[in-house]
């Protein structure tokens, strides 16, 4: 069976389920084992086309069609066109819920996304690297004079940077940061993802570089262009002049360094629809968990320019040395956050209102109509923190978390409802202030006061989204049966100590036999205990008589979690089946 009628199947149960939850029916999770890994990784064939080069003009292509990301359309799409078919459409589409989820309400594996931090504990040294293999980190102080190759301008984006070839490490984009904001793009790329890798993402490997301006050999001939210009000749001239303008630290240059990606690349993906050239990718990207919830992330770091020239898609062939040849799957990726933790457009009265408002906002614009212009905005009065014109507007406290924006709506994050919020606010809850000092560091600013603040900033916004997102529904997370008659979990609202613990008062029912014990445990686990209502052996495994839910409640969050098990009987004990966080 196709990887996509398998995702097809699974669809039209998940509507099944929602169906049968309108018709007021409990909802039943069946007796088996999550989806953790969603078959949109296993290879699958394109058909071939011809698709004739300058350097092979019979060549034949067996992979998805390459995809261009333009810029103006793009934008023009997102702040006008959809959001003007949608408020005109007949029938309201407020997305429903992310169809992606398992039975444990978390995102399998997949093309898009992969379960890390949320699953277990990441070490230094894992954050550290984040998606680089130890292999590909790059020194430009001892590297030798001339062996760092660059074969390439930079062809897309406003900021100045070209490709290095660098021998046993493979080809990098190396970029630079502004002359008059120095570690502020380096910084946000660096940490920014790191922060996308921990959660789940697919990006490249970046990291800052310090190195030796005579460690560079330049071919002869090359061209480079920026965002809305022509291209142009990419010589020695233009070289000196980025290097001069570059930070410096001990007689070195700092630039951004990104590895290049492996496979072929197909051009950026929309957040909204799918890719109908892919036999994998079935479920409408705005109905991904994984691209709704990333909004929230993007507010926690303040990475505003989340877009379609900001991702790539990959096709990863089977055969090597084959890139465009089938069967292969697509990766998607997502890059460039050096916009993030605070960045400024040339207006002012735009950079004012990054976070807090679409460039052009149908909203803000009907609001201001109809109030003639007199309600007071948060652009209206945010400001600059003294001494930290490196950060722009980031700020604790003018960020309200529900209320942030990207620069213009996206398909994914306009459909992003309380439950896809709470998925990444119980991953983000793992970013423990061990981490956010680990990665404040990562940013090695020139000033180390920077680095203080972004930890001061970046813990008190990741609060105000916990604070927001995991005290309405349940924040009772790693839920799992010990022995054969104990469910335990840990609850991560308590663990983050969002509220005084004698706030947090248990308790536990399990439906249509009663009140059961809740103990607690060290380190905000608890474990409820669970009176047996089968016996062994009799009717099979999955009757209904053996099915039970057990209501948890922690004294703090609206919603409780209901967890849905099988009783095998005293002797084989418990079997977990699924999850639900109503919101009462």
């Amino acid at each position: 069976m196709r990887p996509g009628t398998i995702l097809r199947i699974a669809r039209v149960a998940s509507c099944a389920a929602v169906l049968a939850g309108c018709a007021h029916a409990p909802r039943r999770f069946p007796l088996k084992e999550p989806m953790w890994k969603d078959t949109d990784l296993a290879p699958v064939s394109v058909r071939c086309r011809r698709e004739p080069s300058t350097s092979d003009p019979q060549h034949v292509s067996c992979a998805p069609k390459v995809r261009p990301n333009p810029l103006i359309w793009d934008g023009l799409d997102n702040l006008l066109f959809r959001p003007l078919s949608e408020t005109l459409a007949v029938t309201g589409d407020d997305g429903g819920e992310s169809v992606d989820v398992n039975s444990m309400d978390e995102v399998p594996d997949s093309a898009w996304f992969t379960n890390r931090i949320g699953v277990h504990r990441m070490t230094p040294r894992e954050l550290e690297l984040g998606r680089c293999a130890p292999e590909q980190i790059l020194d430009g102080a001892t590297a030798t004079d001339g062996s760092w190759v660059i074969d390439h301008g930079k062809l897309s984006g406003a900021t100045d940077g070209f490709r290095v070839t660098v021998p046993g490490k493979g080809r990098y984009l190396f970029k630079a940061d502004d002359a008059d904001t120095a570690d502020r793009g380096s910084a946000g790329q660096t940490v920014g993802l790191r922060v996308y890798h921990a959660a789940g993402y697919f990006v490249p490997c970046e990291q800052i570089v310090y190195f030796k301006p005579s460690v560079f050999t330049l071919r002869p001939g090359l061209r480079w262009k920026h965002n809305f210009q022509s291209e142009q000749d990419f010589g020695a001239k233009e070289l000196e002049h980025i290097l001069a303008e570059s930070p410096k630290r001990g007689g070195l240059i700092r630039m951004e360094a990104s590895a290049w990606l492996p496979g072929y690349n197909l051009g950026g993906f929309e957040f909204q629809g799918t890719r109908p050239d892919d036999p994998s990718d079935v479920v409408p990207h705005e109905s991904r968990r994984e691209l709704r919830g990333k909004r929230l992330l993007n507010a926690w770091i303040d990475r505003f320019d989340d877009r379609r020239g900001n991702t790539m898609d990959a096709w990863i062939a089977d055969r090597p040395g084959a890139a465009d040849s089938s069967p292969g799957h697509v990766i998607h990726y997502q890059l460039d956050t050096s916009e993030a933790l605070g960045s400024e457009y040339d207006y002012e009265d735009i950079t004012r209102r990054l976070g807090y408002s679409y460039i052009f906002d149908w909203g803000d614009v009907g609001t201001d109509l109809a109030t003639f212009g007199a309600r007071t905005n948060v652009w209206d009065t945010v400001r600059k923190t003294p001494g930290k014109d490196a950060f722009a507007y980031m700020n604790v406290r003018d960020f309200v978390p529900e209320k942030w924006k990207n620069e213009y709506p996206l398909g994914a994050f306009s459909r992003m409802t309380e439950r896809d919020g709470a998925w990444m606010a119980r991953i983000l809850a793992r970013f423990t202030p061990d981490v956010v000092d680990g990665l404040a560091r990562m940013a090695d600013y020139s000033n180390p006061d920077d680095v203080a603040y972004l930890r001061e900033v970046l813990e008190g916004r990741l609060e105000k989204i916990l604070q927001r997102y995991l005290t309405r529904l349940s924040p009772i997370a790693d839920v799992h049966v010990e022995g054969t008659n104990e469910v335990c979990a840990v609850d991560l609202a308590e663990w983050r100590a969002l509220r005084d613990p004698s706030a947090f008062r248990y308790t536990a029912r399990v439906l249509g036999h009663g009140w059961t014990t809740v103990e607690r445990r060290a380190g905000a686990e608890l474990c409820v205990l669970l009176p047996h209502v089968a016996r062994d052996g009799g009717v099979s495994d999955d009757a209904p008589s053996r099915y039970v839910r057990v209501r948890i409640e922690d004294g703090v969050a609206r919603g409780p979690l209901v967890v849905h098990l099988y009783d095998l009987g005293p002797a084989r004990g418990y079997r977990l089946a699924g999850l639900e966080r109503p919101e009462k």
